[in-house]
Parts: C-alpha cells; structure tokens; sequence
C-alpha cells in the first residue's frame, strides 16, 4: 500500500528556537485512511500562533486546519472516525468542545479527551488530532 505524505516540513523550521531536526508532515494517506498531525491554533501556511490566550479562537483555527487538511486529502469533516483532543487546563474543555460541536454536528465520531500538562509551545492551549476516511 502506498502512503501519500500532504504538507511535508521539518521542525528545525516550525521550532526555530529548539534545536530539532525532525522530517514530518501535516497528513499521511494510507489506503483510505487519512492521519492528521495534531492541529493547533497555528496558521499553517505563516507558522503563527493565532488566538494566543483565547482556547476558543486556538480550537476554532485546528478545527479549520483539521477541513482544509482533510480536503486537501480528498475527505472531508463528515468522514471522521475517531477525534482526540488535547487540553492543558480541564477548564478549557466547555469552550473547547464548544468550537468542535459546531464543526462536527451530525457527524458522531469517536472522540477521546485528555488533559496533558504542556504541549509543544507554551502559547498553544488545545490541540486537536484526528483520524479520518477516505469515501469510496
């Protein structure tokens, strides 16, 4: 099976101020499936921060990065499987899910919710990963 590798970049541009030297991608195709990257409230075009502060503006652009991957991946929200999302305060989490009920109305993926103490960039509140599908 072939893998299909969507936005490639490595870290030594994304995180400039770590020293990591790391080849990844925003999205992998495998089959059917589409693998996003963790989205965050980052423009993924600029590399920068949006909403710092504000959990609800950081979700509202993942979840925005979330359909623009998942249509340049030829899928689209509808097709999501399986939603994981990130928080570094549990008080985040009505805002949060807030932002992604709208994106994900009628669609009833699978969904996992998880509070971790950092993420990778002290800005970053939320971050969003999901699993999706490719219609046949």
């Amino acid at each position: 099976m072939a893998h299909t590798r969507i936005r490639k970049f490595n870290t030594r541009d994304t995180y400039p101020e770590q020293r990591l030297d790391n080849d990844l991608c925003q999205a992998v195709i495998a089959g059917n499936t589409v693998f996003l990257r963790g989205q965050i409230g980052q423009d993924l075009d600029t590399r920068e921060s949006v909403g710092v502060g504000d959990v609800a503006a950081q979700a509202e652009k993942a979840m925005a990065n979330v359909a623009m991957l998942l249509q340049e991946c030829g899928s689209e929200l509808s097709h999501i499987c399986k939603l994981t999302v990130y928080l570094i305060d549990v008080r985040y989490r009505e805002d949060v899910y807030k932002v992604v009920g709208r994106w994900l109305k009628g669609v009833f993926p699978v969904s996992t919710g998880i509070i971790v103490s950092a993420l990778a960039r002290p800005e970053w509140l939320v971050e969003i990963d999901v699993t999706a599908v490719i219609p046949d």
